[in-house]
C-alpha cells in the first residue's frame, strides 16, 4: 500500500514538472479538458488529457 502511494506521489511530481512541455504539445487544450473561473480562481480539470496519458502509460507498460 505504501509503495503505491509513493509511486503515485512520484508520478504526480513528474507530471507537474512536465506540464509546461506537455502544454506546448497540445495537452491541456484537448476537447474535453475543462477550464473555468469561479470567484476569480481558475479551475482546470484535464479529463481528456488524463485519458490519453493513461492510455500511453498502459501501452508502454504492456510493451515492457
Amino acid at each position: 500500500m505504501i509503495r503505491w502511494l509513493l509511486v503515485v506521489f512520484l508520478v504526480l511530481i513528474v507530471v507537474n514538472g512536465l506540464t509546461p512541455w506537455l502544454q506546448k504539445l497540445g495537452f491541456g487544450r484537448l476537447p474535453g479538458d475543462l477550464r473555468f473561473r469561479i470567484f476569480g480562481r481558475e479551475i482546470f480539470i484535464p479529463l481528456t488529457t488524463t485519458i490519453v496519458l493513461s492510455l500511453v502509460a498502459a501501452g508502454i507498460s504492456r510493451v515492457l
